[in-house]
């Protein structure tokens, strides 16, 4: 058996009401002076300095939203797709959703238009709110929303009717009360980035929010009165209901591979930032500016990053970065279930861990969450409707990873086939089935091997990603791999396995010099017993990657193209 279970913090009591807004209403009370949320980049409206909400304004700016929107026909359970950048306006309506029990609906606009048009679709939204240039892609596909009958337009309204916000804000009063939603009431729907199939939306409740507040203030030991710089919108959301001001960095969340470190390390410094959270490919771009420069940021108590596994000399880097008692973790988890795991870079570091994830044993994602249940059960792409417990692998076997806790989502949105998939059944219980290959260590840790997807079954075993790439990636020129599978052509669902290199910026190898770099890789790959097999080679100038994080890599799009590269 590999179940671990742990206590969860402060759990909630089950029977009463409860809505995720009330956190902020509580800030507010407690600290109405203390800045809730900071925009560097942006003005205020006397131009002195920058635009700023204190916690009692954000709670006043939501209750006037909330109040407003309800004027114009958006109330409890109404859904409302959201489109707009991160800021003030952003929070204040998101707040205000929750307060009158609406549903938010948040798509990830680096999607693409197409797949985004879809989501908007499929989630069958009531109303609109977002800024003019949604709001033209929106007004272009209109028929393909009949439900639609509340617009907001947050900035200049054209031709397309409905209020603005500004409308909205003027016809609402600062004192509303907030609807008695119950924990099991559904918050929001977010939807996946679809890095590895169709994007999904997931059902989240008021209760699943407030456990996720608990949990991550709990563990990380976060403190009212410290400072977030998010560089991931959603968590703006948690450190305000923390009681943790907000610096809104200046970038484009749907691509932060292309951040400006100078920027963020400013405002690191300049508003004296605890906390942060961000996708490995921002620390490894700011962490490299540091180390450059020289710069050391003597405040920032922990970095947390999460969206794919991140690179040991990162880690290192930031060490050298923060302060003594300051350390980067890497949480682990899915928009299904989040957060599921944790371990910090210290551990990582001095625990011998890092050694033995770059020799291919996957990566150490920690120990799980106090409250949340994980468990190891036998590789399957069929679904699994009820638990059984001859599901579960031996102890340090591999197997699929699955949750489950009050963090944990119980539904996809009008998709009971994913459902169906994703979740098992066990009496009131949910499992959600993570999708991701892993096992336990000795000492009660859980360790990252590959998306299941991304598994290459051979004839003599089935590879996992995260393990061989490491075997790979110890060249000297390599800047990251992927391990993919082509058509064998011998049928039955076995693969031929295939090496993807992206070598560092200016090692890309031409002539005599590519023989010679796939020499040196298949050397290091006849090492080990697992990537003895892999015997193909090809190179990519840059991997596509996810629109989130802008780390996962896309392996099925290089799988695609390594198998017309061979054909």
């Amino acid at each position: 058996m590999t179940t671990l279970t742990a206590h969860p913090p402060n759990a909630a009591a089950p029977d009463r009401t409860l809505n995720i807004a009330s956190r902020l209403s509580a800030q507010a009370d407690a600290a109405p002076d203390r800045p809730a949320l900071i925009v560097p980049w942006r003005r205020n409206p006397t131009g002195s300095g920058p635009a700023r909400w204190t916690f009692s304004e954000l709670d006043q700016e939501s209750n006037r939203i909330a109040d407003g929107l309800r004027g114009v026909g958006i109330d409890r359970g109404v859904r409302t797709v959201v489109m707009i950048r991160p800021g003030l306006e952003f929070t204040g309506v998101i707040f205000a959703l929750f307060k009158l029990g609406a549903v938010p609906i948040l798509i990830d606009p680096g999607m693409g238009v197409a797949r985004m048009i879809d989501c908007i679709e499929t989630s069958e939204p009531e109303a609109f709110i977002g800024v003019p240039l949604a709001q033209v892609v929106r007004w272009f596909h209109r028929r393909r929303f009949p439900k639609l009958h509340s617009i907001v337009t947050v900035g200049r309204r054209f031709g397309w009717g409905g209020a603005t916000l500004d409308e909205v804000r003027r016809g609402g009063s600062r004192r509303f009360q907030a609807a008695q939603t119950g924990p099991d009431d559904v918050a929001a729907i977010l939807f996946t980035t679809g890095s590895t199939g169709p994007p999904k939306g997931v059902v989240y409740e008021h209760g699943m929010f407030d456990a996720q507040v608990r949990w991550i203030r709990s563990f990380y030991d976060m403190q009212p009165g410290e400072v977030d710089l998010p560089a991931f919108p959603l968590f703006a959301l948690f450190s305000t209901a923390m009681g943790i001001t907000c610096i809104i960095p200046e970038m484009d969340p749907s691509h932060p591979a292309r951040c400006r470190p100078q920027k963020l390390v400013r405002d690191l410094l300049a508003y004296d930032v605890t906390t942060t959270f961000g996708s490995p490919a921002i620390w490894r771009r700011v962490g490299a500016f540091c180390i450059r420069r020289g710069i050391r940021l003597p405040r920032l108590k922990r970095v947390l990053t999460a969206g794919a596994p991140i690179p040991w000399r990162v880690i290192e880097q930031w060490r050298r970065i923060l302060p003594d008692d300051g350390d980067i973790h890497t949480p682990y988890g899915a928009t299904e279930s989040l957060p599921v795991t944790s371990i910090r870079g210290r551990e990582l570091l001095e625990g011998g861990l890092i050694a033995r994830a770059r020799s291919g044993a996957g990566t150490c994602v920690g120990a799980p969450f106090p409250g949340l249940s994980v468990r190891i059960i036998r590789i399957s792409d069929d679904p699994v409707p009820v638990w059984r417990d001859d599901l579960e692998v031996r102890a340090g076997e591999h197997g699929e990873i699955v949750v489950s806790g009050d963090v944990v989502t119980r539904e996809y949105d009008h998709q009971p086939d994913a459902t169906a998939l994703h979740k098992i059944r066990e009496g009131d219980r949910i499992w959600h089935r993570i999708g991701d290959v892993g096992y336990f260590d000795g000492d009660g840790r859980l360790w990252f091997c590959g998306r299941k997807a991304h598994r290459v079954p051979t004839q003599e075993r089935c590879l996992f990603t995260i393990e061989c790439e490491a075997i790979f990636n110890e060249h000297p020129e390599v800047f990251r791999t992927a391990l993919v599978g082509v058509p064998a052509g011998s049928g039955g669902g076995v693969k031929r396995p295939v090496l993807v290199v992206e070598p560092l910026p200016g090692r890309y190898p031409r002539g005599r010099r590519r023989a010679e770099f796939t020499r040196e890789l298949l050397e290091l790959g006849r090492r080990d017993d697992r990537t003895r097999g892999i015997r193909e080679v090809l190179y990519h100038r840059a991997f596509p990657v996810d629109i989130r994080h802008n780390a996962k890599i896309f392996r099925e799009k290089l799988a695609v193209w390594a198998a017309e590269r061979l054909s």
